[in-house]
């Protein structure tokens, strides 16, 4: 059998038509495509603004920026995801602070967090950076309530997420990134997740002061809002230190395309899970999905006693599953500045267990039967 990924992009001729259209056009970059994926998004996701940057961890920048992060703020976030959800903190000369995951859904706990906030003087804290992580959204109707008791920001990082959602205490829909209970959220479009542009990112948010920082510290914090009669069509102001943090024309049209499939995408992933959940039963722990919620399913989980020994097993067999994440605040960069000793026992357990299994919208039944086969034949032997 070939070898199967733990992801993989999906490109159609629909995809290739477009970017091609776009090469043979007159804007390669700075031009209509970047608009229109942008309002694609944001009506996919039923939030007021988006802005398209140049990657996910480009985005989780100029959001810590343009919620005036300062040197020495501090801000909560999880140990479990990629680094850029905690580094953008440290671009802005923040301090990063972590709360512990549930143990169950993986994701930042709750009730880790409060704790945490209210083991100090209000006013410690500046924000809070969740991450629906492999798919699952944060409650955020819950960390928006502890939020504004505490006067702190939140950025969604919704990475993992598009098309997710849950259902909040109203009974209303609340997708992931539509800008009601985040100040901002940040998507990423690297090849491995829902959408891809190669590489590339977006924010949403339903604030329209913002939209309006976030649209200039992409741009190098130049503007041309401000031209009068007594200037010609050459004039701009730079207004900020901001950053080129644009997407392309050709990354936007691949977008474009690449988003008008991800609902069915979503569904295929959840069948995908629905399978492995079904097939392990009770021999194996993976995430927990709490009621009303709907996982977008970037990944699927696992957690198994002798890890290591799966994941060479697995690759033996061409299975080619990955590990996510490293808990961030062991990494070596973290660790010399002083979070190596942080109490974070759950994401320490999960990361010594976890294991990521395929998961795409490409994966055919034949190809997961083996890899189920695979890890089936591991855990009862």
């Amino acid at each position: 059998m070939k070898a199967i990924p733990y992801g993989r992009q999906h490109i159609d001729q629909d995809d290739i038509d477009a970017v091609v259209t776009t090469l043979q056009a007159d804007f390669l970059t700075q031009g209509p495509k970047v608009k229109e994926f942008e309002d694609a998004f944001a009506n996919y996701v039923g939030s007021k603004y988006a802005v398209a940057v140049t990657n996910a961890t480009a985005g989780l920048h100029i959001a810590v920026m343009s919620l005036n992060l300062e040197k020495g703020d501090r801000v909560i976030t999880t140990p479990i995801t990629f680094a850029a959800s905690a580094n953008c903190v440290r671009y802005a000369g923040g301090e990063v602070w972590f709360a512990d995951i549930d143990p169950d859904t993986y994701i930042l706990s709750l009730a880790s967090t409060k704790a945490l906030i209210e083991s100090k003087p209000k006013g410690y804290f500046k924000g809070i950076i969740p991450v629906d992580f492999a798919g699952l959204p944060v409650d955020l109707e819950a960390f928006r309530s502890l939020a504004d008791a505490h006067d702190l920001w939140i950025i969604e990082d919704a990475c993992h997420a598009p098309g997710g959602y849950f259902i909040d205490s109203k009974g209303d829909k609340q997708m992931c990134g539509n800008g009601s209970l985040a100040d901002i959220s940040v998507f990423s479009f690297h090849p491995v997740k829902h959408i891809a542009c190669g590489e590339g990112g977006m924010l949403t948010t339903n604030s329209k002061e913002l939209y309006d920082k976030l649209s200039v510290l992409r741009t190098h914090g130049i503007t041309k809002d401000n031209m009068s009669e007594n200037h010609g069509g050459w004039f701009y102001e730079m207004q900020s230190l901001g950053f080129n943090y644009r997407l392309t024309d050709i990354q936007s049209a691949l977008g474009i395309t690449q988003l008008t499939k991800n609902s069915k995408g979503v569904e295929r992933r959840n069948e995908i899970a629905k399978r492995y959940k079904d097939a392990f039963g009770t021999k194996v722990k993976y995430q927990a999905l709490p009621e009303n919620s709907y996982n977008a399913h970037h990944l699927f989980i696992i957690e198994v006693k002798d890890r290591k020994a799966l994941y060479v097993a697995l690759r033996e067999k061409h299975i080619f599953a990955q590990i996510h994440y490293i808990p961030v605040h062991t990494l070596p960069y973290y660790k010399e500045i002083g979070y190596e000793g942080a109490d974070l026992v759950n994401a320490e357990m999960y990361y010594e267990q976890c294991i990521s299994l395929p998961m795409y919208p490409t994966l055919t039944n034949d190809e997961q039967d083996f890899v189920i086969a695979s890890v089936l034949n591991f855990v009862e032997n």
